[in-house]
């Protein structure tokens, strides 16, 4: 692990395996550089150079407030800078509509995205939006200690989970892990409302597009791939039957992104 440092001054933490053409990998809300680990050992394995970091807010990475979107992108540029100034990016969820940012301020930012590879982008395009005060209520939770409540509340409104699924996923180790993660779940809440329909500049990024989608995952999710896939004829949309649940299958993500970029 090693760390770069972002336009703001924040530390993020990076973690970088094998040698080829470079892939950064922006994970979802709720998730760390770990969990990608096995995503970027696959990569790795087909002869790609897999770099994962911590987005601001988790893991080994710093935070610098207020937040903006903007600093999400700078935060991209910045891992994709430290890798030797060019790189594909794969993101996953909310990753992926980073992904999709930071390509369209590229003129801005100065750091060429090679190709983007967005799997599952949780783009409304003006249907079921989170209310406009998510963030700010979260912010209120985990500024009061609340961090589980922060959680429970993202899952429920930014992701749309039902109380029977939140409490069983409660009720697991796992959701222990992710309460640390409590004060991104406001930058993933902000994301969500800020871009929940991509700006014009996000369509018309000049780079290739691959739009990944699982053949069993949220319906919304499904409609959103198909949705963006309309919106940039240049996309190319893909189904993956091994992706399911919004959870993206390394060894198919792998496949996929080794044809296009060896």
């Amino acid at each position: 692990m090693h760390h770069v440092t972002s336009a703001d001054g924040t530390r993020l933490a990076v973690h970088d395996t094998g040698s080829g053409p470079a892939v950064v990998i922006v994970n979802g809300a709720l998730s760390t550089a770990k969990d990608a680990a096995a995503l970027g050992a696959a990569l790795a394995d087909a002869g790609l150079r897999a770099i994962t970091y911590d987005r601001r807010a988790r893991g080994d990475s710093g935070d610098t407030k207020p937040f903006s979107v903007r600093r999400e992108a700078e935060d991209l540029a910045a891992v994709i800078a430290g890798a030797g100034g060019e790189a594909a990016v794969l993101g996953h969820s909310s990753g992926a509509v980073i992904g999709l940012y930071a390509a369209s301020l590229v003129a801005e930012t100065g750091v060429p995205v090679r190709a983007l590879f967005l799997s599952e982008p949780p783009f409304h395009f003006g249907v079921h939006e989170p209310a406009p005060d998510l963030p700010s209520r979260i912010q209120a939770l985990v500024d009061a200690g609340d961090r589980e409540e922060a959680v429970v509340l993202f899952q429920r409104e930014a992701v749309g989970l039902p109380d029977a699924m939140i409490a069983q996923f409660r009720a697991t180790d796992a959701f222990a892990g992710v309460v640390p993660l409590a004060q991104s779940t406001v930058y993933d809440a902000t994301l969500a409302r800020e871009l929940s329909t991509p700006t014009d500049a996000m369509l018309a990024v000049d780079v290739p597009v691959t739009i990944l989608c699982g053949q069993q995952t949220f319906p919304f999710l499904s409609a959103a791939a198909e949705r963006l896939a309309a919106a940039m004829p240049h996309a190319e949309l893909i189904i993956s039957p091994e992706s399911i649940g919004h959870r993206l299958d390394a060894h198919a993500a792998t496949r996929i992104l080794a044809a296009r970029l060896a």
